[in-house]
């Protein structure tokens, strides 16, 4: 009596069939979105079939790949990457970087970043200082992750008045992705940042008295369509919202990673505080008096 044994699909098909589970994709799914067959997709996933590169890149961005798992995918399909992927000093991609430099000076008076896509510091404006306040300085040594400087018991972490449900949106953000696009490094630092979080006294302000949300807030911390970051200053108190912007269309590797973070006041009150902190850095600049 002989047993056959089937032979282990090649890694392309592997591949395709963990990142197809990992988004919950059916096969017919997949196909349809693909623009081929259930058939078809079964085949390749069983390794009957060796897709062409045209259709590698189209199952990529049907399953919602990052440009950097693109190539990897079509690397274990025998080809070679589609995306280059720049140093973030290279000319190919100056310009754009410029274009962040002109977007984060023209957000003053109000605080930005650009980031990279775990949390490390590439670019920031003047106003970024109001993040880093009292921050210690092994948290502000190259390279800054700027991720853990916002929940770090030793950087912004002790001046969130709502560290609980603010620190959360970061962490399930992270947790989001990495359950999307595996990153050992990702889920590394999601655990960390949960650590902080874990570990942070509760704050009167933020304490749950059975009116709140069931997440250690208040209703007088939300605005109806997000949580504000409050953050102690040594000028008084902050109410920030965050946007976040990245590069759609990108067709570079490290341009589709780069996220640009923005803050915006949630009130007035702190719209006056960042307009004054300004004021008073180009009177420093300029060597003037204070303004009256």
């Amino acid at each position: 009596m002989t047993t056959t044994v089937s032979p282990e699909p090649p890694p392309f098909a592997r591949e395709m069939r963990r990142r197809r589970a990992l988004r919950r994709m059916s096969q017919l799914e997949l196909a349809t979105l693909a623009g081929t067959t259930q058939r078809h997709l079964s085949f390749i996933e069983s390794g009957r079939s060796t897709p062409g590169r045209a259709m590698v890149v189209r199952l990529a961005e049907s399953l919602g790949l990052t440009l950097r798992e693109r190539n990897s995918l079509l690397l274990s399909a025998g080809y070679a990457p589609l995306y280059a992927e720049s140093a973030r000093d290279a000319e190919s991609i100056g310009p754009a970087m410029e274009a962040l430099r002109s977007i984060l000076t023209g957000h003053l008076p109000y605080p930005a970043v650009v980031a990279g896509p775990r949390g490390e510091l590439v670019l920031a404006n003047a106003a970024f200082d109001v993040l880093t306040e009292g921050a210690a300085a092994h948290l502000l040594a190259p390279p800054v992750n700027v991720l853990r400087l916002a929940l770090h018991p030793e950087g912004m972490g002790p001046r969130v008045v709502n560290l609980s449900a603010w620190g959360r949106h970061i962490t399930e953000s992270l947790r989001t992705r990495a359950s999307a696009h595996p990153d050992p490094e990702l889920e590394a630092l999601a655990e960390e940042l949960d650590g902080y979080l874990a570990t942070a006294a509760p704050r009167p302000e933020t304490a749950h008295s059975g009116s709140g949300h069931g997440d250690g807030s208040s209703p007088a911390e939300h605005l109806g369509f997000a949580v504000p970051l409050r953050l102690r200053t040594s000028a008084g108190e902050l109410r920030l919202l965050t946007t976040l912007t990245s590069f759609a269309t990108a067709v570079d590797v490290t341009l589709a990673e780069l996220h640009l973070e923005a803050f915006l006041p949630a009130d007035a009150a702190s719209a006056e505080l960042l307009k004054r902190r300004e004021d008073a850095r180009v009177d420093a600049l300029a060597g003037a008096g204070p303004r009256h």
